[in-house]
């Protein structure tokens, strides 16, 4: 039994370290919620969004849901594109969303083990004049900084874009054995 494959590696250790807070999940459904919505706090936190929710649906706006504008977007005055991480064993794979951004304004660096993912997504020219009713485009730098693990094969990364899409490929090296030596017992 493979002891690493109970405790994962921490992709995010340096995102960690530059106190850059991680992208809460969201649960589907309130059973999967954590067990600790039914505190005070929680219950209070649960009633404002209640009364907010309640307040723009009855002034004709669309419902308003805690973190929905927010929620990984903004860290830092940095946009955090979302990102997924699978390996197989062969190879580690990392798809990053990022829609409305050209793959001229992408770059991608890796260097002390370390996988950093900049760019920018630049703002359309709009009509100064107009006046709009909901803003949710955000527009700016991002970056995203992984560490890679010990046997990711840093000369071998490989990345595609296609629609929005950053597809990044890491080979794997095969884990070096250790060496199994008999001790004689005098």
């Amino acid at each position: 039994m493979d002891l690493k494959k109970l405790a994962p590696w921490n992709w995010f250790k340096k995102e960690e370290e530059q106190g850059v807070r991680p992208v809460p999940v969201q649960h589907a459904t309130p059973a999967a919620a954590p067990a600790h919505r039914d505190t005070p706090i929680a219950l209070l936190h649960q009633e404002i969004d209640h009364l907010f929710d309640h307040f723009f649906r009855h002034a004709g706006f669309p419902a308003w849901r805690p973190g929905e504008l927010t929620t990984g977007l903004l860290d830092g005055g940095w946009l955090r594109p979302s990102l997924n991480i699978g390996a197989d064993d062969k190879r580690y794979t990392i798809t990053v969303e990022v829609p409305g951004v050209s793959q001229d304004d992408v770059t991608i660096e890796v260097a002390d083990r370390t996988l950093t993912i900049k760019g920018e997504k630049k703002q359309h020219t709009e009509d100064k004049n107009k006046n709009f009713y909901r803003v949710e485009c955000a527009y700016g730098a991002f970056q995203r900084t992984l560490s890679l693990p010990d046997d990711a094969d840093e000369d071998g990364i490989a990345a595609t874009f296609a629609k929005g899409i950053l597809t990044i490929t890491i080979p794997r090296r095969e884990a070096a054995t250790a060496a199994v030596r008999q001790i004689p017992i005098s």
